[in-house]
């Protein structure tokens, strides 16, 4: 790792901030490169990074030159920028400007504005046409609604997070969210719940077309859309509506059917409901880590997968519902291993077995994935709470060990 980007990670030890306005002064020091772009901005609280991966596919597919914006990283910094669908190889430089620019500013950027700024800063001068942009929080006053030139908004799903920021009501979350609906058009999946479906509506949203015929197999998922059948690799009960959301959205952009079909079919996102055979089991990753999101690992692991002895390596961060979690996986595993996430905002192990001990018979602790993964007793194990667990779970599947 560089040292800028060493800085700028530690950095995230300070906190955050909401509001978009150093964000926006940042661009402009930095010659608002976000009005050189067409920008796809999509919010939701689960979904967001399986709609970016999808119309990124689909934008390349179509022969586009694409930007990919998400948080946070799972495997490496680099990974959040995409240019091309690959990671940006001048990464370090983009982010050394964005500090630069970023100092002497009387309200100081935080981590993840800068990087924000260094995302735009990069589409810009690599030549990219479209940047596709992954809310990190809400939506209204997201450091990444601070941009000009949308061409589009997607609302992939609107359930109870972060509360003490958002609102504890499905209604002030969802109008955070419709805030990313700024002077463009704009797409809301089935998965938005009806009763604020009118909130999005009213800001001139559509909803999305709804997938069916639904097949689920151990390759992907079938469904049709549309009058059209489409195979994702992606896996999980959801991915269908998350892709119709992609779907919806690319055709209002005039993208054509067959770079659609195209671009659905090479999707992928590391760990969201990732299936890795191995050794013999099949280890299951996904950085799910909220009730919402649980449900299709529950689906899997209590229907496919129900006969078999099931593993569930838990972590999470302290301001997750762990509880709320683990009540959602009840009687989808034989045994819960409770790990402690690396990092400052890690809960505490303590706290972890707790939480797990309230919903499962059988509950043991390690000190790290690697840990776990050494002592799992299952045919089917799933690492999941957070995605800051999954980086090692895959080190030590390669390993064979």
């Amino acid at each position: 790792m560089s040292d800028i980007i060493a800085r700028i990670t530690n950095m995230r030890s300070e906190g955050m901030k909401f509001g978009t306005e150093r964000t926006r002064e940042l661009l402009n020091r930095l010659g608002s490169p976000d009005d050189k772009l067409k920008i796809i901005h999509v919010a939701g609280t689960n979904g967001k990074g399986s709609a970016c991966a999808y119309l990124t596919a689909i934008l390349l597919a179509a022969g586009k030159t694409v930007g990919t914006y998400t948080t946070p990283e799972v495997l490496s910094f680099e990974e959040q920028f995409l240019v091309g669908g690959v990671p940006c190889a001048r990464c370090a430089d983009y982010m050394s400007r964005a500090m630069e620019a970023a100092s002497g500013m009387s309200d100081a950027p935080t981590a993840y504005e800068r990087q924000t700024a260094a995302a735009f800063l990069m589409f810009a001068e690599e030549g990219c046409e479209y940047a596709v942009a992954e809310c990190c929080m809400g939506g209204l006053l997201d450091t990444t609604n601070a941009v000009n030139k949308k061409v589009m908004a997607v609302i992939t799903s609107v359930s109870l997070e972060h509360t003490a920021f958002l609102g504890d009501s499905i209604d002030k979350i969802a109008r955070h969210k419709a805030g990313i609906i700024v002077d463009c058009p704009s797409v809301i999946s089935a998965c938005v719940p009806e009763q604020v479906r009118g909130i999005f509506f009213g800001r001139g949203a559509v909803l999305s077309e709804l997938p069916e015929d639904i097949s689920e197999g151990e390759s992907g998922t079938e469904f049709s859309c549309g009058g059209r059948r489409y195979f994702t690799s992606m896996a999980g009960c959801v991915q269908p509506y998350n892709a119709a959301a992609a779907i919806t959205a690319a055709e209002l952009l005039g993208i054509g059917s067959d770079a659609i079909c195209t671009g659905v079919r090479n999707a992928a996102v590391f760990g969201r409901l990732q299936i890795v055979p191995a050794g013999g089991r099949r280890y299951i990753l996904d950085g799910a880590h909220n009730p919402e999101s649980m449900a299709p690992l529950a689906k899997l692991l209590g229907g496919r997968y129900g006969s078999m002895r099931r593993t569930v390596v838990y972590g999470c961060l302290a301001d997750k519902d762990a509880d709320g979690v683990l009540r959602m996986l009840a009687g989808c595993a034989e045994e819960v291993i409770a790990v402690s996430p690396h990092g400052y905002r890690a809960m505490a192990l303590d706290k972890i077995e707790a939480a797990c001990r309230r919903v499962f018979p059988v509950v043991r602790t390690a000190e790290s994935v690697a840990a776990a993964l050494d002592a799992a007793a299952g045919e089917v194990v799933a690492v999941c709470g957070s995605f800051t667990l999954l980086k090692e779970a895959k080190e030590w599947i390669e390993r064979g060990r």
